[in-house]
């Protein structure tokens, strides 16, 4: 899997190829993917992720205590890239359940060590674009990933609202898919299933949002708990690395 961040043009790919160098972290070539800019990188963990030109995104909303300028500031997530053995069972569950229109194909380098090339599906919901798509890569001779450091646990999906949210439950129970059932996290309602090749979808919906309990000027200043977790904060905090 590979986590897509959006930046607003090819001159932000430029700066953040600089400033990975800079800052000493592992990156591959400026490249064009799909039609876009794109650059991949790992964190220290081997975390995979990537940034890729948005041409389309509006006007950003910059974070004043960024180090990073302004205009090459990051737009958001996506588009997110799973790799599965067989897209067969996978693109059922993306068109006819998620109610995702597949749009094209391209050919990317495989990441099963070899010197092949892997086949990428794109499907987009909504309106489509960057932050609306999950590209689902087909490597048959892939290992089975495990959960530990680096790895990613979930894609997550936006649902609007709580009663959407309950109409996306009713819809799971409807087809027979089956799911976790309605789960409160507090800062939002989660609805986790499986695809058939064994990854993990939340459907999570946009509020009550980030802001329920401090105001947005200062969110990401301190670390937040939800109430349930709030009587475990000194072992949570003692588990943390300083950023």
């Amino acid at each position: 899997m590979r986590t897509g961040f959006r930046i607003p043009s090819d001159k932000s790919l430029e700066y953040w190829a600089g400033r990975l160098n800079e800052l000493g972290v592992s990156r591959g070539d400026v490249a064009l993917r799909d039609g876009r800019g794109t650059l991949d990188f790992e964190d220290p963990e081997g975390q995979r992720l990537s940034l890729a030109v948005d041409e389309r995104a509006g006007t950003p909303h910059p974070w004043s205590q960024s180090p990073v300028p302004a205009e090459h500031q990051i737009l958001g997530l996506g588009p997110i890239t799973i790799s599965v053995p067989d897209i067969r069972s996978t693109e059922l569950v993306l068109r006819k359940v998620m109610d995702m229109r597949q749009v094209r194909e391209y050919a990317k380098r495989a990441t099963d060590g070899s010197d092949g090339e892997a086949r990428v599906h794109v499907f987009e919901m909504g309106d489509g674009g960057p932050s609306a798509e999950l590209h689902v890569a087909v490597e048959p001779n892939l290992s089975q990933g495990s959960l530990g450091a680096g790895g990613v646990h979930h894609v997550a999906f936006r649902v609007p609202t709580f009663q959407e949210y309950d109409e996306w439950y009713e819809r799971l129970e409807k087809l027979g898919v089956p799911s976790s059932g309605p789960v409160d996290r507090f800062y939002f309602r989660s609805l986790y299933f499986r695809e058939p090749n064994g990854i993990l979808f939340e459907l999570a919906t946009d509020g009550p949002g980030f802001d329920a309990d401090e105001p947005k000027e200062t969110l990401g200043q301190k670390l937040s708990l939800p109430p349930f977790l709030e009587e475990r904060r000194a072992q949570i905090e003692a588990g943390l690395k300083p950023l």
